[in-house]
């Protein structure tokens, strides 16, 4: 049950620095497009969404191997998303 709380935070935590970033990086540049920051938030929300929809998922097979590629799903939409805020 641990390792599940952990999970659901590293997942909150992520996607909750990355919509942040674009908060200040909107902040940054007052004069700038808005609407590519909101479409990085709304993946992020909608990733958050899915993610923890995975997390509550009771029949499955093997729990470890689930959780663990919900946790590689997590890198891969965190590293994703950090590639498009750092293209702004």
């Amino acid at each position: 049950m641990a390792a599940i709380k952990n999970l659901k935070k590293d997942i909150h935590n992520t996607l909750g620095d990355l919509i942040e970033a674009c908060y200040v990086w909107e902040f940054n540049n007052e004069g700038a497009d808005a609407s590519k920051t909101q479409e990085i938030i709304d993946e992020a929300i909608s990733s958050f969404d899915t993610l923890m929809d995975k997390i509550h998922v009771k029949n499955v097979e093997s729990k470890k191997a689930h959780f663990s590629s919900i946790k590689a799903e997590l890198e891969t939409v965190a590293t994703g998303l950090v590639a498009k805020i750092n293209a702004l």
